[in-house]
């Protein structure tokens, strides 16, 4: 089924913006316009899917399928960096040879909110792959939902707050640390 007026009226979505409205609020506008069927379909997509598996849309499974590599291969990087040996995942397989090399370069990231940032750009790259040439597929509607979802994702990478959340915390372990010695004095 195609989707016309939903996706006529969609202002494009690109990687460094604010979100133009919320993932809720696209997904209440999309239901209105999308069969029962494509619209209970929107209610399962997530961003850490986790390989959920036969959703009956070929797009969705596929993108589960992608996400699920991606996190093996980011757990299985992890694994390594930490040089931890009794750890045992399930082996990523080579359908989507991309993940590994985008987990490798995550998880070399000095800082956590660089890696975070390759991850989603990854993400954003892999769903325009996916999903295919139909704009007005439904699709495209699970797709945009999807970037919505990174897009939000990315309003909580917040520097400024992250970076006084740490400061609160080093406080709080520094104080803690006085106050314990102070008592075994």
């Amino acid at each position: 089924m195609a989707y016309y007026y939903l996706m006529a009226q969609l202002p494009y979505l690109v990687y460094d913006q604010k979100p133009p409205m919320s993932s809720g609020e696209f997904k209440t506008l999309a239901q209105l316009h999308m069969s029962k069927n494509d619209a209970d379909l929107l209610n399962i997509i997530m961003l850490d899917s986790s390989g959920k598996k036969n959703s009956g849309c070929k797009f969705i499974d596929n993108w589960n399928n992608w996400e699920r590599e991606l996190r093996l291969n980011l757990a299985k990087q992890r694994i390594i960096k930490l040089k931890k040996e009794n750890i045992k995942i399930p082996e990523p397989s080579d359908y989507h040879t991309d993940v590994t090399a985008i987990a490798v370069k995550a998880a070399d990231e000095h800082s956590p909110l660089e890696g975070e940032i390759i991850i989603d750009k990854a993400r954003w790259s892999a769903i325009d792959n996916l999903v295919g040439n139909d704009y007005f597929s439904r699709n495209n509607v699970y797709a945009y939902y999807l970037k919505l979802l990174i897009l939000e994702r990315r309003e909580a990478f917040n520097a400024e707050r992250g970076f006084a959340e740490y400061k609160s915390m080093y406080a709080f372990i520094v104080e803690s640390a006085q106050s314990s010695r102070g008592e075994h004095a």
